[in-house]
């Protein structure tokens, strides 16, 4: 049995989690490597690391989602075998998922006591269940409503279900995957605080998440992971995010990309009272208007799934307004005088999109054949002596050269898409739109999945982009992006623009208010010139 002496002079206690020589392989993947791990009793402990660096496999297997090939678990100091989720809750963990396991037409009581309720008088069960769990929401200052549809519930509050849930089923340790990624900047202070109220009563915290902020703001110590081992533990006190960015990667990284200020040039890209029907899944666009010019980066902030993904399509041309108009790149684009992507890419419209898999690639072509996705047919492709066909040859040569330039790896033309790694998709996708030099530039989540060291590449590329006089307009969910790239930064709530701010007047309260669709009425840009 293995214990955590404090410094009080009590008895030892044990480690709230112990991993011993854990090692996993899918195939010849070595996901794993001889992992231990040591968490203490009522500490938030971070885990960090790149994407495929091994931590959602680790806290997988501490969950019971995958079993380990070899290595050992104890919790409390007990050695335990977690096999499946259940084990794993019977010996006290429990795991809050990015993406909530709640059924939105329940009540928030439903949906904690659903699969739990007992074989007997389900009312009766549902009385003590309300009991109980008042106590805990009055003990963990959760502030919940219990008679309240999660449908009816803002995430932040959604999330908080998800925790009360958890301790409802007795968890004392709680594992917590990219828990802000859905979250305001003030939803986040909120989970924070709720988060070290569960530390003060002995709650033990897994934080895995890949924003140094974040780890710096809440832990107490954090593991640092690559290629599937634990390179380094630091109490949080004693380290920086610039040291964690260079364990993370084996090398210096720059956290923010250096950029001057922006001389934007004429319009290039002007929506006037925009407005796209919901349709179900979406939110629509609500009398959107905003320009983007030459030579400037518009970021568009707002939590995923409030009209950024609208405003896209529609500015693409994969999606026709309902009313309004937009003049992009000198084309007026309507309801009566639709367009198609084909069409504005022949104007200078390029498009990185938000989902790789579903717009930006073929998985089952070559990085060769991606390379020339939407261009193969704006004699902007290699050809041949007689100008009708592509020459092969000549577009793996054209391939391999951006994959150098963009440092996609492994730099192998032939090699098929689905057989490279998230982030090197992603940066395959970017090298193809911004090497085409576009007048205009649309860019949706630029980083996601993306390593910490590809993510200072692209933001380079970005603004290199933008000072040879490209107009961007940036779609991200990333506030630490938003700001570090924006020239002007747009705010957007169900399909609605409740701000705009100039960057150098932004700031994290102001834009996560309008995010939650609170206009601070600090418009402070020339929105609409």
């Amino acid at each position: 049995m293995t214990f955590d002496v404090t410094n009080s002079g009590t008895a030892p206690v044990p480690l709230a989690v112990e991993l011993k020589q854990i090692n996993k392989w899918f195939g010849p993947v070595h996901a794993n490597k001889n992992v231990n791990l040591d968490v203490e009793r009522g500490q938030i402990h971070a885990i960090i690391g790149e994407n495929g660096a091994g931590k959602s496999t680790l806290v997988s297997i501490l969950y019971g989602f995958h079993k380990s090939d070899s290595g050992s678990i104890s919790i409390n100091g007990n050695q335990v075998t977690i096999n499946e989720p259940a084990t794993a809750l019977a010996s006290g963990i429990a795991m809050v998922h990015q993406h909530f396991m709640l059924v939105q037409n329940f009540t928030v009581l439903e949906n904690v006591i659903l699969g739990n309720e007992g074989s007997g008088d389900i009312i009766k069960a549902s009385s003590s269940a309300r009991l109980k769990l008042e106590e805990l929401i009055n003990r963990f200052g959760l502030s919940i409503d219990l008679d309240a549809r999660i449908e009816d519930l803002p995430v932040g509050i959604q999330q908080r279900v998800e925790i009360l849930k958890a301790l409802y089923r007795g968890a004392r340790v709680l594992i917590l995957d990219e828990p802000t990624g859905v979250l305001t900047p003030q939803e986040t202070d909120q989970l924070f605080e709720i988060l070290r109220t569960l530390k003060s009563k002995s709650v033990t915290i897994l934080f895995i998440t890949h924003k140094l902020k974040e780890v710096m703001a809440i832990a107490d110590c954090v593991s640092v992971m690559r290629s599937g081992e634990i390179v380094a533990h630091r109490d949080v006190a004693d380290t920086s995010p610039p040291e964690l960015a260079e364990l993370m990667v084996g090398r210096k990284v720059l956290l923010r990309v250096s950029r001057s200020r922006a001389n934007p040039g004429k319009t290039v890209l002007r929506l006037t009272d925009v407005s796209l029907q919901q349709t179900q899944g979406t939110v629509g666009l609500r009398d959107i208007s905003l320009t983007v010019r030459e030579g400037e980066i518009v970021g568009v902030a707002g939590v995923s799934g409030n009209g950024q993904s609208e405003l896209l399509e529609i500015v693409s041309g994969i999606a026709t307004p309902d009313s309004g108009h937009i003049e992009v790149c000198g084309k007026l684009v309507d309801s009566l005088t639709p367009t198609d992507p084909r069409a504005l890419r022949k104007l200078g419209v390029a498009h990185v999109p938000e989902d790789r898999h579903r717009r930006g690639l073929v998985l089952p072509f070559s990085a060769a054949e991606s390379s020339i996705l939407g261009y193969d047919d704006l004699n902007l492709s290699p050809r041949s002596q007689n100008g009708w066909f592509l020459d092969p040859s000549q577009v793996a040569a054209d391939c391999a050269s951006l994959m150098d330039r963009f440092d996609v790896r492994p730099a192998e033309p032939s090699l098929h898409c689905q057989n490279v790694s998230g982030g090197n998709q992603q940066k395959l996708g970017v090298a193809r739109e911004v090497s085409k030099e576009p007048k205009l530039l649309l860019v949706g989540q630029p980083t996601r999945g993306v390593d910490i060291g590809a993510i200072e590449f692209i933001h380079r590329h970005l603004i290199e982009l933008r000072d040879r006089g490209c107009a961007v307009l940036l779609v991200s969910a990333e506030l630490d992006e938003i700001f570090g790239l924006s020239d002007r930064i747009i705010v957007m709530n169900a399909g609605r623009i409740t701000g705009e701010v100039a960057s150098e007047d932004a700031n994290e309260t102001d834009i996560g208010l309008m995010m939650a669709g609170i206009n601070t009425g600090k418009d402070q840009t020339e929105a609409r010139l």
